[in-house]
């Protein structure tokens, strides 16, 4: 999994401007997407390989995308309050890499180990991401699969409440996160 001419142990910082945080959510009747912004991270970078790091997610500045005007906001006001991410005391969530693994495949080249902290509780998780480094640039695109139930995000959930029918709420969300770093 080596990438690139990095050869030395580098810390190098996240740039929110060159990165990209995106949200998938289905229910039975239908599906939302947005967006959320990286608030900082970095990444250390050892002989090409990536070694650790971490970044945290402003939690407060989720957007709707696939809804317009009065919609865009009701949803957003809800995924905010109390009954989804409770942002206004979780402002920030976390992942933190524990460990990469080197993958063969023709979209992805690794596997990221982490954990994931959101509305205060943290649970491992892995996804797969393709990540490349070069004269002291970094980039990495992954997809992570989050199960809402396990940090108390109950809204509209069959793990928590019987007989939603067409009303439930999937428990998997998606998140693709596009990351960019330099030196």
């Amino acid at each position: 999994m080596s990438f690139g001419p990095i050869q030395k142990l580098e810390k190098l910082t996240i740039k929110p401007e060159s990165s990209k945080i995106e949200w998938f959510a289905e229910k039975i009747t239908g599906q939302h997407n947005g967006l959320i912004n990286l608030k900082r991270g970095s990444i250390t970078v050892e002989d090409g390989q990536l070694k650790g790091g971490s970044f945290i997610v402003d939690m407060t500045t989720i957007k709707v995308t696939d809804l317009q005007g009065e919609y865009a906001q009701k949803l957003e006001g809800h995924l905010n309050s109390a009954d989804f991410f409770n942002t206004a005391e979780y402002k920030t969530a976390e992942f933190t890499i524990t460990g990469v693994k080197p993958q063969t495949g023709e979209e992805y080249n690794s596997v990221i180990n982490g954990n994931l902290t959101i509305k205060g509780i943290t649970h491992p998780t892995s996804f797969p991401a393709k990540i490349e480094t070069t004269e002291g640039k970094f980039a990495a695109y992954g997809e992570m699969v989050i199960d809402r139930s396990k940090y108390d995000v109950r809204y509209g959930s069959n793990s928590f409440f019987d007989n939603l029918g067409d009303k439930a709420i999937y428990d998997e969300f998606t998140m693709k996160v596009s990351l960019g770093a330099k030196l």
